[in-house]
């Protein structure tokens, strides 16, 4: 194995495979990235939403997120990537891990930089490398962790975390001395429900009476509740998204503003048929102007609950539009599986949510 001092990140070789690092995920071809991407479960590793995520001047250099992608070749074939990320803090990973760094510091011992492997701003398990079924993927992976090794020997960083990984990878990697750290989220699983009310025998009498109020209360305070998806969003809402976002930040999570608008404006036309919008819209503000939004990504048989915002208060629309709505519709369209968010388990839906354990996985460098 040998560093080749033309590639400006570093390369590293073994045998017939050779590892690379990119500095913005441009460089690297979308259909080659997706080929891998797309045959998984989640969303968020798809080339489209961390192009995204760079040229919307979230997810680069200036905000604390260097883009330093893996990538690795069989001779000129593409086998194996991985998103990653040069980083010297640690917001915007929804791990907190600020006691470590705090106590390094007073051990005298260097936190930052560290190299990061996760989709930025975003906690949903499924990060892993992407590998091609055609290779072996404990050698390909073997490639990867000693190119990361060896850049991070070179460039003086002291760690290498994996955030919200892939269950089975995670396995894999503790084999490579990775360290894993586990904590939990819940999430809706669908148990064969035919409509809402068959959903709501999960419950006892008493919460499905709660729900049900829930839900009048919304339609009493004169609002209409509609889900949007695809291609048949109405194209004015993608820049209305960031509003809606915006509003949540700031009353809060103060600091937590990661994304930009142009990061929601540019996910049409390109993105959109990841989304779906629940939009609540009052006879007051019209047709056009919805007084509250929950931003969803789907795929496949997966939800992904990921923004909420209202310009209004409303009692109990928070609960229609980030958990009621996108679960009546995910049962009507076939969705096996519901990550609310960040949010955490809410007093209703308890019965209906199942705890996941979720994992980060560590490697400390030697300085």
């Amino acid at each position: 194995m040998k560093y080749c001092p033309q590639c400006d990140y570093g390369r590293t070789h073994f045998r017939s495979l050779h590892g690379c690092l990119a500095s913005a995920i441009a460089e690297i071809d979308a259909t080659d990235w997706d080929t891998l991407a797309q045959p998984l479960a989640t969303p968020f590793l798809e080339w489209e939403w961390l192009h995204n995520l760079e040229t919307s001047g979230s997810a680069t250099a200036r905000t604390g997120w260097q883009p330093c992608h893996l990538t690795v070749r069989r001779d000129r074939q593409l086998v194996g990537f991985a998103p990653m990320y040069i980083k010297a803090h640690s917001y915007g990973e929804f791990v907190f891990d600020h006691q470590w760094a705090d106590l390094s510091q007073r051990l005298g011992v260097r936190y930052y930089p560290k190299l990061l492997g996760m989709t930025p701003f975003t906690p949903a398990v499924g990060y892993r490398f992407l590998i091609a079924p055609s290779e072996d993927e404990a050698e390909v992976t073997g490639v990867m962790v000693a190119a990361i090794d060896h850049f991070c020997d070179r460039n003086h960083i002291f760690g290498c975390n994996f955030l919200f990984v892939d269950p089975d990878w995670r396995r894999l990697m503790e084999q490579h001395g990775f360290s894993s750290w586990l904590h939990h989220s819940y999430i809706w699983g669908n148990r064969d429900f035919q409509n809402f009310d068959d959903y709501l025998q999960a419950f006892n009498a008493n919460q499905r009476r709660n729900i049900k109020r829930e839900r009048k209360a919304v339609t009493k305070a004169g609002l209409r509740v509609e889900t949007h998806v695809g291609e048949a969003i109405p194209h004015h809402l993608f820049p209305q998204i960031y509003n809606f976002y915006s509003s949540t930040c700031d009353k809060f999570f103060w600091g937590s503003k990661y994304l930009t608008r142009k990061f929601f404006e540019q996910l049409y036309p390109n993105y959109a048929e990841r989304v779906m919008l629940v939009a609540a819209y009052h006879e007051d503000w019209g047709d056009h102007k919805p007084v509250g939004l929950s931003f969803c990504l789907r795929k496949d048989e997966n939800l992904y609950g990921r923004y909420w915002g209202c310009f209004e208060e409303f009692d109990c629309l928070h609960f229609e539009a980030c958990y009621y709505k996108p679960i009546e519709w995910g049962i009507s369209t076939g969705i096996q599986r519901f990550d609310p968010g960040a949010g955490g388990r809410t007093r209703s839906d308890a019965a209906s949510q199942q705890p996941q354990i979720t994992a980060c996985i560590v490697s400390t460098m030697s300085a």
